[in-house]
C-alpha cells in the first residue's frame, strides 16, 4: 500500500522540468475529472492535488509519485 498523504502535507514528484515541490490542497478518493483527462482514485488507491511551490500550477498524482518533501 501506498503511503497515505493529509491536506497541508509538502511533497515532491518528478515531472518533464525536473524535481517540483508543492503542497497538497485536496485529495480524491473517485474518480475525477481534471484538465481534461479523467483520473482514477479509490479509497485504497487515492490521487492528490498539489500547488506547486514556484507557480500557480496544481497537479493531480497517484502517493505514489510523492515523497514528502
Amino acid at each position: 500500500m501506498t503511503k497515505r498523504f493529509e491536506i497541508g502535507d509538502h511533497v515532491s514528484w518528478n515531472s518533464e522540468a525536473g524535481r517540483v515541490s508543492g503542497t497538497i490542497i485536496a485529495i480524491h478518493t473517485r474518480d475525477f475529472d481534471y484538465k481534461g483527462h479523467r483520473h482514477h482514485a479509490s479509497e485504497d488507491e487515492p490521487q492528490y492535488e498539489i500547488k506547486s511551490d514556484r507557480t500557480d500550477h496544481v497537479a493531480a498524482h497517484k502517493g505514489s509519485a510523492l515523497t514528502l518533501a
